[in-house]
């Protein structure tokens, strides 16, 4: 599930019910997922899917084990930290930006033609 959709999807992976915290994934994707919950003391479910063909990349789905735990609450209310102490930030999720502005809103002047002064 990526972070602009907030919808709370619990399944079973390897026999454990779980939040689906994003699946169809790459392995990269999956690694730093993996390793961002891992450092937030959740405890992470990781599963590979079976491909369509032999020749696909392999997809995956990442889960935690707490049912209670929606990733697009845990970033937009600083529940989680970078492995440096940092808020993680919706860029910093989407691994757009690795040193992020902990505000996902900036108001620039003249952002707004005639509002800003």
């Amino acid at each position: 599930m990526a972070i602009n959709n907030a919808k709370h999807i619990v399944s079973e992976i390897n026999g454990v019910r779980c939040t689906i915290v994003e699946s169809g994934i790459t392995l990269e994707r999956a690694a730093f997922l993996k390793d961002l919950l891992s450092s937030n003391n959740l405890d992470v479910i990781e599963l590979q899917e079976p491909s369509a063909s032999p020749d696909a990349e392999p997809k995956y789905t990442i889960g935690v084990s707490d049912l209670l735990f929606n990733p697009v609450f845990a970033v937009y209310e600083r529940q989680l930290m970078t492995p440096a102490g940092a808020p993680v930030t919706p860029g910093y999720w989407n691994q757009e930006c690795t040193d992020c502005d902990p505000r996902y809103w900036v108001r620039r002047k003249g952002a707004r033609k005639g509002l800003d002064g």
